[in-house]
């Protein structure tokens, strides 16, 4: 038994499955938890500047459907990452910016993107 999750038996593959609990000791684990995946860390990204609309975030990742980005944003809100505003309007408007505790993770997200563009340069050399 792994120490942070369950084993499970998916097929032919083993894969670990977190527990969402307070009971994670490890703080890569808890971290990960929150931003893990594929698509959480690319959407923070996408809001560390500035708040944007679904539009405008589903441009900025056209390789997302829309259903995956409504399901990540909605999980982020409620890990306490994301805010979302919804208007009264017709047609609907909403905005989605990072919290403070969105916020506090700009430090890893610049070091993520210096990381990746230090591989990419050294890729193409």
């Amino acid at each position: 038994m792994l120490p942070f999750g369950n084993l499970l038996n998916s097929g032919n593959n083993m894969v670990t499955k977190v527990r969402k609990s307070k009971e994670i000791k490890c703080p890569v684990t808890a971290m990960l938890e929150l931003i893990g995946g594929k698509w959480k860390p690319i959407i923070l990204y996408c809001l560390r500047s500035e708040t944007r609309r679904f539009g405008e975030i589903a441009a900025r990742i056209p390789s997302i459907s829309r259903k995956v980005l409504t399901e990540q944003l909605k999980d982020l809100e409620e890990d306490g990452l994301v805010h979302r505003v919804q208007y009264n309007e017709i047609p609907p408007r909403v905005d989605y910016s990072l919290t403070e505790l969105g916020k506090s993770l700009a430090p890893v997200l610049n070091e993520m993107e210096k990381w990746g563009l230090e591989k990419l340069v050294k890729r193409k050399a």
